[in-house]
């Protein structure tokens, strides 16, 4: 690993600690704990795929033309005072199909991730409506089962491990989160370590239509520029949105039609490949203030 991928996967470590220090002088900073669940649901999906049959894409970004039913974990911790704000989070969803033809039965999974989090946000520039600061993210990236190379035929796991540090506009009125930042990539997958740089822009958006209808989207552009090693299924660049209308049937029980689009090309492939998931959704959200 070079020197400056070290020295920036150090900083993002070191940062949150070095500046929770500086606020221990702070004087009557008021703070809570938070958990909130974002949202427990179950999703009927109907995929659309197009340049599915190119082998040039890896296990992450597959998926059939079929209906399939999708579960969804959201939910994470937050620390919150006058000069920061600090998540943890989990993201998890897994759907798998299983078909029948002429007696002969086929297993595909059409949506396989889990994701945990660290996010450290420090207030810099307050608003009216939000806050503006640098922060810094470290994830790792992984999936409930193995999925089976195109190329080489072997079964792999994703595992990446992923740094983020830029500038965000964070709990706006409509933009909850609004970031541009710096992505430093160790994707551990196929065994060897493969070193990527990168930047990002993302979003996540609320609109509350009436009291009980609210639109919810979430996304994000991924550009690759830098990569340690050289395989054909690296991305050169990857998007995604998401987009659902929560209505309220009673209490924190939601349905939500949704619409979800994510699209991408690899450093082997001709074509990009684009994912387009139209559905229903049943969903729960609460949260709980632990102080």
């Amino acid at each position: 690993m070079s020197k400056f991928k070290f020295a920036l996967l150090s900083s993002i470590l070191l940062f949150p600690i070095a500046a929770m220090a500086e606020e221990t002088e702070v004087a009557e900073n008021a703070s809570s704990l938070t958990a909130n669940l974002k949202r427990i649901a179950v999703q009927y999906n109907q995929n659309s795929v197009t340049n599915r049959e190119d082998p040039n894409y890896p296990g992450t970004f597959t998926s059939d033309e079929q209906e399939v039913f999708t579960g969804i974990f959201d939910g994470n911790i937050e620390y919150n005072n006058e000069s920061l704000v600090w998540l943890n989070s989990l993201f998890m969803e897994y759907g798998r199909s299983e078909t029948d033809n002429n007696g002969e039965k086929t297993k595909s999974e059409n949506a396989d991730k889990i994701l945990l989090t660290t996010d450290y946000t420090h207030k810099i520039w307050k608003l009216d409506q939000g806050i503006v600061g640098p922060f810094v993210n470290l994830g790792y990236q992984t999936e409930f089962t193995e999925f089976r190379d195109a190329q080489d035929g072997e079964k792999y796991r994703t595992k990446i491990l992923r740094g983020k540090t830029g500038l965000k506009l964070y709990e706006g009125k409509y933009f909850k989160e609004l970031y541009v930042a710096a992505v430093e990539e160790a994707d551990f997958t196929y065994g060897d370590t493969n070193m990527k740089t990168a930047g990002e822009v993302g979003y996540q958006f609320e609109y509350q239509i009436r009291d009980d209808m609210k639109f919810v989207s979430d996304g994000f552009f991924r550009k690759f520029f830098i990569y340690d090693k050289y395989r054909n299924t690296d991305f050169k660049y990857e998007a995604e949105t998401n987009n659902r209308l929560d209505v309220t049937i009673v209490g924190n029980l939601s349905f939500a039609p949704f619409v979800n689009y994510k699209i991408a090309k690899t450093r082997a492939a001709d074509k990009y490949r684009s994912n387009t998931t139209v559905g229903l959704s049943l969903g729960y959200q609460t949260d709980y203030k632990i102080w």
